[in-house]
């Protein structure tokens, strides 16, 4: 089987909505400081790329979670791999995400993160597929809705290839 990578979304596109994203959570966030919490490994392009163009200060930690494997479906097989270095009592947080999908693998997470007793708790993603959604997550900064299609680049792989291309492509297998 092989496979070709179609842009979907370029990298002047992605480049804009990321900056005007950064500008809408520095207004959100005036006068306090935000905790950007990266979900492992395909968050982080996106959170680095997005904590240049925030205005407030900001901290970081990552976690690793995972519920794909080699699949390009989710397993809904929830597994953490990494935890948080910090605790979250009483910080501005704010979870940055590649992908959110079935929202099976999010729902889980911040529910754990909300017991951690955060002041406050949003979710930020690159990419958002409502209509694979089984389970309702709410996403309080979206960088673009996109079709039920299996993305790659800017950090999403395909079984670990094509992170690292500048734009949003579609994988298309023959």
């Amino acid at each position: 089987m092989s496979e070709r990578v179609r842009v979907m979304l370029s990298e002047e596109e992605v480049d804009k909505r990321i900056k005007e994203i950064g500008d809408q959570i520095s207004k959100d966030y005036e006068g306090k400081q935000v905790h950007l919490v990266c979900v492992l490994k395909g968050g982080s392009f996106f959170m680095c790329e997005l904590a240049k163009r925030i205005d407030v200060p900001v901290s970081l930690d990552f976690m690793s979670v995972s519920s794909y494997g080699s699949e390009t479906k989710s397993s809904g097989v929830v597994k953490i791999v990494k935890d948080l270095d910090e605790p979250l009592k009483d910080k501005d947080v704010l979870v940055v995400e590649d992908i959110v999908d079935s929202g099976r693998t999010l729902s889980y997470l911040l529910e754990m993160l909300r017991d951690r007793g955060p002041r406050s708790l949003r979710l930020c993603t690159l990419l958002d597929k409502p209509e694979r959604r089984v389970v309702d997550v709410h996403v309080d900064y979206t960088g673009f809705q996109i079709p039920d299609e299996f993305v790659v680049g800017y950090g999403l792989d395909y079984d670990q290839k094509y992170r690292n291309l500048p734009y949003i492509g579609v994988v298309e297998l023959d």
